[in-house]
């Protein structure tokens, strides 16, 4: 059990890349590549934490979640299955309740920190 208040500037955590064009009916347009450093999960990781960046690319979005999200660099835009889209950009943050159903669009690579409340794993 972690006691201490997690530094996202610490880089001696394990970093995992995936090509999300591997995932069956996931990706819309390009061949994003995602690079993840998990700096923090709860036991039966329902709560995760850390840093992501992306290469552009248009996906369905993940569901089953509430995500919190502070870009650090880089140009998203989400759009919803009812085609309301909102754009974000380096240093703006936001939150993807869950139920959004839509997708993620990288316009420009990104990096995010971010933390995932899981309702896959209750």
């Amino acid at each position: 059990m972690t006691k201490y208040a997690i530094d996202f500037k610490r880089n001696d955590v394990a970093t995992t890349t995936r090509r999300l064009i591997d995932l069956p009916n996931r990706v819309v347009a390009g061949d994003p590549y995602h690079v993840t450093q998990v700096r923090y999960e709860n036991s039966d990781r329902s709560l995760i934490a850390g840093t992501w960046t992306s290469s552009q690319g248009e996906w369905h979005a993940f569901t089953d979640r509430d995500e919190y999200c502070v870009l650090l660099s880089g140009h998203v835009k989400l759009i919803s299955e009812d085609g309301f889209e909102q754009e974000f950009r380096a240093g703006d943050s936001f939150l993807i309740p869950n139920g959004f159903r839509g997708l993620w669009q990288v316009l420009e690579q990104t990096t995010k920190h971010f933390v995932i409340k899981d309702y896959t794993s209750d």
